[in-house]
């Protein structure tokens, strides 16, 4: 087959560390968890970003004791800080989950569905001295995915993976070679290229490859693309966390600021019985740019889409605090933490261009 354009869109896989062995039944990944046919009394989750949080939420419903298993020094170490703490609080501790940190899983050895107990021996993240050895009924593997583009020869067109087997494209999503050039008709988009590994994002860079390739000029904003974790209650978000706003501010030399609000001052979460959770925006104290919204709380996967419009657009935190929501909706969350905002530029709602300046 021949074309003048072909995009690759071969996704990714579950990444498995080395050491783990997957059996489909004791030992298992994201693609296995949800057809089991059994209820493990004790699973251990190795990895506690989105996938980790999800099945959490799924194994503590049917009745799971869960222990998390994560490398890093702090669950959840993908999220603001902030909303993780708030996350742990409301989703871990009221539920039987248990946690080690800063341990790694270095090797996973499946078992036999009640009858044998799968084995996991920890060590120290750092040291790699063995901490601890772990027996339990199941292991679901939430380390991440991994780019499945092994076996398309790229070496063809002198283009080449990266270490971890994404393929390098530039903001137009075209493919780029060795030298750092756009191979020409061919394009990547979606987790293979490991920009923003989420649906939506291939979805959206598919329509910007498509919009160049048809000579419409695209750029997709990736910090305007929002993301969610779908657990009970949900946490969503867009842009930097704080963490990162403030490094960048350090960087740049402008003042990050933070407005917050509460689910609990919100009239439908209260009649919905939902009353914990919060919504913050974390933006420029200059120019009212907005950096990141992050949403812990009821429906807050669909809370958080005026903010990534808004990002997209590239309004300000002074030009949406004007707006005007319903009363009562859940959309007030959103509405009252732009209005806690304060820039430093009185005339920063009436001009888009106070950001390039």
């Amino acid at each position: 087959m021949t074309a003048k354009d072909i995009i690759i869109a071969t996704g990714s896989v579950p990444f498995v560390p080395p050491g783990i062995t997957v059996d489909g039944k004791t030992v298992v990944t994201s693609d296995h968890a949800l057809k089991l046919d059994w209820v493990p009394e004790w699973v251990g989750i190795i990895g506690s970003g989105y996938i980790g949080l999800e099945f959490s939420d799924v194994y503590t419903a049917l009745g799971s004791d869960v222990t998390f298993i994560e490398a890093l020094d702090k669950l959840m170490p993908g999220f603001d800080t902030e909303i993780a703490k708030m996350a742990q609080r409301m989703l871990i501790q009221p539920r039987n989950i248990d946690h080690h940190i800063g341990v790694l899983a270095a090797k996973v050895t499946p078992g036999v569905p009640g009858v044998k107990p799968v084995i996991v021996d920890l060590v120290d993240f750092k040291t790699k001295e063995h901490v601890q050895t772990l027996e339990m009924d199941a292991v679901l593997v939430a380390t991440g995915r991994a780019p499945y583009t092994n076996g398309l020869n790229l070496s063809a067109i002198n283009a080449a993976t990266d270490r971890r087997g994404f393929i390098p494209v530039d903001e137009r999503m075209r493919v780029l070679d060795t030298a750092g050039k756009p191979v020409e008709g061919v394009w990547c988009i979606g987790d293979a290229n490991g920009k923003m590994m989420l649906a939506h994002a291939a979805s959206a860079q598919g329509i910007s490859a498509v919009e160049n390739m048809c000579g419409r000029p695209h750029v997709l904003n990736h910090l305007s693309v929002p993301a969610a974790c779908f657990t009970h209650p949900e946490i969503s978000f867009v842009g930097l966390t704080q963490e990162q706003a403030e490094k960048k501010g350090q960087d740049e030399g402008f003042t990050v600021r933070v407005s917050k609000t509460s689910f609990k001052a919100n009239s439908k979460a209260l009649a919905e019985g939902e009353g914990e959770g919060m919504a913050k925006v974390v933006y420029n104290g200059k120019t009212g740019e907005i950096l990141g919204v992050h949403i812990i709380g009821l429906h807050a996967a669909d809370l958080i889409h005026e903010a990534s419009n808004a990002i997209a657009m590239g309004q300000t935190v002074q030009q949406l605090k004007f707006m005007v929501h319903a009363h009562p909706t859940l959309a007030e969350v959103v509405d009252e933490v732009f209005k806690g905002s304060h820039v430093d530029l009185p005339t920063a709602h009436t001009t888009k261009e106070a950001i390039a300046a």
